[in-house]
């Protein structure tokens, strides 16, 4: 019965770990990638989509994305979200496609884009520890009805604060590879 539970938390934390990492290819780096963009919500035909439902996104250069609409009639759809967008980039339009080209990032942007990389890292922590206190009452409750003893309550508090740990270290360890991203120049 505690294995379970301490299954589902572990299961949840991965989910949380895997959002956060998805979370993390929308951050900006040095280089140009269509997860930049394809989440972004574009306002057509009064319905918010992603715009990987609206268009076609490639990186012709390693500083460019060019986004190709299935619909010519969205392009202006497209380009008024990119400029309502925080991501600070002018999108070309040539009539046809949507250039975007980006800028080298600047050491204050660079900083500024750690304290959104360490912000998503609380984040994930957070939800990691309310994974964590939900499953510790859920184990009590057990006790409570006498389903399981006092020796396997605690047995599994230790359980489950061992997978809370490695879960942790994988959200550092990713934290870190995502730091040393955003600083490469």
């Amino acid at each position: 019965m505690l294995n379970e539970l301490i299954e589902d938390a572990e299961n949840r934390m991965q989910n949380a770990l895997n959002v956060m990492e998805e979370d993390f290819q929308a951050i900006r780096t040095g280089r140009a990638s269509p997860a930049l963009i394809e989440k972004l919500q574009v306002e057509y035909y009064g319905t918010a989509l992603p715009l990987i439902q609206l268009a076609t996104i490639s990186v012709p250069e390693s500083r460019q994305l060019l986004i190709r609409p299935f619909d010519s009639g969205s392009l202006k759809a497209i380009e008024r979200a990119v400029l309502a967008s925080d991501l600070g980039l002018t999108p070309n339009n040539d009539g046809k496609v949507i250039r975007l080209n980006l800028p080298p990032l600047t050491e204050e942007r660079r900083r500024d884009l750690l304290k959104v990389v360490n912000n998503r890292l609380e984040e994930c922590r957070v939800a990691m520890r309310n994974i964590r206190r939900d499953t510790i009452r859920d184990m009590k409750d057990l006790e409570k009805e006498k389903e399981v003893s006092e020796d396997e309550l605690k047995l599994g508090e230790t359980k489950l604060q061992d997978v809370t740990d490695k879960m942790i270290d994988l959200v550092n360890e990713a934290g870190k590879r995502k730091e040393k991203e955003v600083m490469e120049v």
